[in-house]
């Protein structure tokens, strides 16, 4: 006789949802966000290209307040 391998519920309670193939956590939630990530991506890479100053503002901004912190 085969012995066939049974999950024991300390199996099923570390495994996750997202663990399952072709299933999400929220169904949609993914292409959401990652809809949202390119598009703010796609906003800044264009906001550098425009208006360079911005990432010398940036720049200048994050070195003065990490200087801030050392003091």
């Amino acid at each position: 006789m085969t012995h066939r391998a049974r999950h024991n519920e300390r199996e099923d309670f570390l495994e996750s949802t997202a663990d399952v193939p072709g299933r999400d956590v929220v169904p949609g939630r993914g292409e959401f966000l990652e809809f949202l990530g390119f598009t703010l991506a796609a906003g800044a890479f264009v906001l550098f290209v425009v208006r360079p100053e911005v990432s010398e503002a940036l720049a200048h901004t994050l070195a003065t307040s990490t200087a801030g912190l050392g003091h």
